[in-house]
């Protein structure tokens, strides 16, 4: 582990804490060379599973990427860091428990839409335009009319 702002390897931990219904810990930390202050996490690594992309190219599963589609989903909504954390892991949860060696992209993205309709039904339409390409307001319309049955 190195400083993000001066590079020094000469850090200690000043507080540790295992996040609540995660498998990460927190470790707020200090560089011992100019005295930044910054946060960690630590997680358990999850086993390797390919995602098959719609084109049929193979990567493999990256929790950040599932991390990045919810935060633009939930921007400016009433969600902490910590609230959008906990989101995710439950997704990568699933993803993990279900899905041995690979899982399809678009399963990706109905865990994703299942989760943010159960949150926030404002960011679960963000998501849903993207995920399915709305070119139209009628299909925001369409969306939301099934969204409110």
């Amino acid at each position: 582990m190195i400083c993000p702002k001066c590079s020094s390897d000469e850090l200690k931990v000043n507080e540790s804490r295992d996040l609540e219904s995660s498998n990460a810990i927190r470790r707020r930390r200090e560089c011992l060379s100019c005295a930044n202050r910054f946060t960690t996490y630590e997680r358990i690594e999850t086993p390797r599973i390919n995602v098959i992309k719609r084109d049929g190219t193979i990567e493999t599963f990256l929790r950040e990427k599932i991390q990045s589609g919810v935060e633009k989903a939930l921007i400016n909504r009433p969600f902490l860091e910590s609230d959008i954390d906990l989101i995710v892991d439950d997704i990568e949860r699933i993803v993990v428990e279900n899905y041995n060696k690979e899982i399809e992209s678009r399963q990706i993205g109905k865990i994703v839409m299942r989760k943010l309709k159960d949150v926030d039904k404002v960011a679960y339409l963000r998501f849903v335009s993207v995920y399915k390409k709305f070119e139209e307001p009628e299909q925001f319309a369409k969306e939301l009319e099934i969204l409110n049955k």
